[in-house]
């Protein structure tokens, strides 16, 4: 039986496609000042396609939400690069409960200078199953329409199950890819 703590299955490191290796882990409480730098470091247009709305900074508060999670049905894995000393985050995947016991709400960002490296592909795949570990087999985003390269990561890595659009947002549900390959069909 494996004795890990809660959320250290989710610990590992990987290649990204220019072969620098990132480190992926749980996201911690001391992770908010991080996700403050991190959202400061995002380009305007990438920090309004996550938020949906502009802000100067992400509030304390928010950060201190986001970075405090139980790792069993609110979850949140974090991308920093191996080289350094100093932990930096360069992207964040999280999965937030619903109303139904067996969905989850998904959500993530990946920093401007690490985008188009695969590293949103690998935070999708992996925060997808982390919550399938954990019971959760639905899933659902809201997408700006605008958003292509979203759009896009999801229908390439996701099954998608229905797509709603809503004035300029897209509400997007869908399964586990991984999951849905081993259902009987």
């Amino acid at each position: 039986m494996n004795h890990l703590g809660v959320g250290e299955e989710l610990e590992r490191i990987v290649a990204l496609r220019d072969g620098v290796r990132v480190r992926l882990r749980p996201i911690r409480p001391d992770d908010a000042p991080r996700l403050v730098s991190l959202y400061d470091r995002l380009s305007a247009d990438t920090a309004y396609r996550r938020f949906f709305t502009r802000m100067r900074t992400l509030p304390p508060e928010l950060a201190h939400h986001l970075a405090n999670v139980d790792h069993r049905r609110r979850l949140a894995i974090v991308a920093e690069p191996c080289e350094g000393r100093i932990p930096v985050v360069i992207g964040v995947a999280c999965s937030e409960p619903t109303d139904g016991p067996t969905t989850a709400e998904v959500a993530l960002v990946v920093e401007d200078a690490w985008q188009g490296l695969g590293l949103g592909a690998i935070l999708l795949k992996e925060i997808l199953g982390a919550a399938g570990r954990r019971g959760i087999c639905d899933f659902r985003a809201d997408v700006l329409t605008s958003n292509d390269r979203m759009l896009r990561l999801l229908a390439h890595h996701a099954d998608v199950t229905r797509r709603t659009r809503r004035q300029e947002v897209t509400e997007m549900f869908f399964r586990h890819r991984a999951l849905t390959a081993t259902e009987p069909g």
